[in-house]
């Protein structure tokens, strides 16, 4: 007779509360990742990144390797994971380990199954959706921190390695390695993937253009339409020229708060003038 064990779930409920007091030792930042240190199998992983928008809990094959662990440990994963663009991630397989979470006073200790994922990465571990809501984490990206419950009652509070953040976010840039989504399914834009959208190709005339010239610029008409119809369509233009942009001196009166292109910079850093 097969006995089927249901586990239960010992975390007494406790307060998250996120004060004051957790901004004291923040760095000033511009939307950085929470990033931090968790031990699995006895060994220390840094560079974990706490990904709430992933539905998934990945650990990166070059880590997996580091780490020692066997690929024949692998159960087979018949799901797929999807990156940001919408192109399939591989998937090897998935693993239970045992991971410990701790702030140096008080840890605590969970199975989390993990995807096996071959892709770069500039981090080790993404720890998802699945694990943070069942060991009842709470971040916040504006502390910089994560808390936790421990089995005891108490609130475990873990700090996000601002630097280590900046500078996984950096390596992603220089290398073009993943800062990506892990998905379940594949994203969709108003019921196309964005995968689709990127294998679209750009309009083009289906027919041969002639080209008119209207108040100083050039526009192409389709060479199939009457003299008349090309006059109409010139006439109208005309009268809206004003609402064409040429260049990025035309869209004046424009909201920065809708696009606004952001530099990240530490202010505790000394600016320096490069020579010229």
């Amino acid at each position: 007779m097969a006995v089927k064990v249901q586990q239960v779930d010992l975390t007494r409920d406790v307060d998250l509360v996120f004060t004051k007091g957790d901004l004291l030792d923040v760095i000033p930042h511009d939307n950085d990742s929470i990033v931090i240190s968790l031990v699995t199998i006895g060994r220390k992983v840094h560079r974990v990144l706490v990904d709430q928008g992933s539905s998934a809990d990945v650990i990166f094959w070059l880590t997996f390797n580091k780490l020692q662990l066997s690929p024949y440990q692998l159960r087979p994963y018949t799901g797929c994971l999807y990156g940001f663009a919408g192109d399939q991630v591989q998937v090897r397989g998935h693993i239970e380990l045992r991971t410990t979470f701790t702030d140096g006073t008080t840890s605590r200790t969970t199975s989390i199954r993990y995807l096996a994922v071959n892709a770069p990465s500039a981090y080790n571990i993404l720890l998802g959706r699945p694990a943070l809501n069942r060991i009842r984490v709470v971040a916040s990206t504006r502390h910089m921190k994560m808390k936790l419950p421990s089995l005891e009652g108490t609130v475990i509070t873990i700090k996000s390695h601002q630097k280590k953040a900046k500078k996984c976010y950096e390596n992603s840039l220089k290398t073009k390695r993943g800062v990506f989504v892990v998905t379940t399914q594949p994203p969709r834009e108003e019921g196309i993937t964005r995968a689709e959208i990127a294998r679209e190709k750009r309009p083009e005339p289906v027919e041969d253009v002639v080209e008119r010239e209207i108040g100083g610029k050039r526009f192409k008409l389709g060479k199939s339409l009457s003299q008349e119809s090309q006059d109409q369509v010139v006439e109208v233009i005309a009268r809206h020229l004003n609402a064409f942009a040429w260049s990025a001196s035309d869209m004046l009166g424009i909201d920065p708060n809708f696009l606004c292109h952001r530099l990240i910079m530490d202010p505790q850093v000394r600016p320096v003038r490069q020579r010229r």
